[in-house]
């Protein structure tokens, strides 16, 4: 009797071992993701990205894709597929593509380094490995990581990263200082090291592509209805007037503070039809993630498209960090 229960010890410390083996500790997850991101040599993902920053939650849905070492392509589209934007990365530069509107910006960026991306798994990982003070959790069939972030909205302050037991990335939930949920991005779908057809990351064949996927628009014969920021930093409405051009009518906002110490200006104008291919080229500028769209910014304005209209942000005055929220603040549901 002794011997067998002797024999049943054993054998449940034996398998308590081997389980105590394959459980992996932080450092263990942490190297492998490590290992993961250094061995693959890019990566096709779909996603679906929640904004909580309006009334209600705004979806996107994303296609993103990868190619070691810097090529890259992420297609951003609202919930009704009928309109969207792209950033392409190539060996020409980094380009903000329109296809509704037949219009790209082009940038000599070095656009995604040296910020947060939350739909980039690289970028996600790096963010992992360089908090020291992360902190780390398993689940049943995930590990989960809360980091620091370093997202061009300072707003975007910390982010929870929920990667699977096959290291894929499962869910990212990013933060304010309060744990506010702003955005939310479930992954559907990620491939690792997919082969790419030789024009993948062309701009011109991604342009024309993502034209043929958008469905015949009519033209919108309705007024334009001016969007008001939502975010103003404390800034009074001062002036605003519509301004006639050969392009059209263009509504003008000015705001300031009582001493005019600090101000700026928002520019909106109505896209009535599809131009011809319009190709602008910015330098100095970024490519800027404002959420529900992806804008351009250089040192002093931001330039956006959103539902037919192009804005113009623009300040001397204020950080750019500070345009950036108020570029994002400007949703349709703020118009007076």
């Amino acid at each position: 009797m002794k011997k067998t229960l002797s024999i049943v010890l054993m054998a449940l410390l034996f398998i308590f071992a081997l389980a105590g083996c394959g459980a992996k500790s932080q450092d263990d997850v942490v190297q492998s993701l490590s290992k993961k991101i250094d061995k693959m040599s890019g990566y096709k993902a779909n996603a679906t990205m929640t904004l909580q920053t309006g009334e209600k939650p705004v979806k996107y849905s994303l296609e993103i894709w990868y190619k070691k070492p810097n090529f890259y392509r992420v297609n951003l589209k609202n919930a009704k597929k009928d309109q969207s934007q792209m950033i392409l990365r190539n060996k020409d530069g980094v380009f903000v593509l329109t296809p509704a509107l037949n219009k790209s910006f082009r940038f000599d960026s070095d656009w995604p380094e040296n910020n947060s991306q939350i739909y980039l798994v690289e970028s996600l990982v790096s963010d992992i490995l360089n908090d020291s003070t992360r902190s780390f959790k398993k689940k049943e069939d995930s590990y989960v990581f809360h980091t620091k972030t370093h997202y061009q909205n300072k707003n975007l302050y910390q982010q929870e990263i929920t990667i699977s037991k096959d290291l894929s990335p499962k869910q990212v939930r990013v933060m304010d200082k309060d744990e506010h949920e702003i955005v939310k991005l479930d992954f559907t779908n990620v491939q690792f090291d997919p082969k790419f057809d030789k024009n993948a990351f062309d701009m011109q064949t991604n342009m024309t592509g993502a034209q043929l996927e958008l469905p015949t628009l009519g033209e919108d014969s309705k007024p334009m209805e001016t969007v008001y920021p939502n975010d103003t930093l404390g800034l009074k409405a001062q002036k605003e007037k519509t301004v006639k051009t050969e392009e059209g009518s263009k509504v003008v906002l000015s705001y300031s503070d009582e001493n005019e110490k600090k101000s700026f200006t928002l520019i909106e104008q109505k896209v009535d039809v599809v131009p011809t291919q319009q190709h602008v080229s910015i330098p100095e500028g970024e490519p800027v993630d404002l959420g529900f769209t992806i804008g351009a910014m250089d040192t002093n304005s931001i330039s956006w498209t959103h539902n037919g209209i192009d804005y113009f942000l623009a300040s001397t005055t204020l950080k750019q960090e500070e345009l950036i929220s108020i570029a994002r603040s400007v949703y349709e549901h703020v118009s007076k």
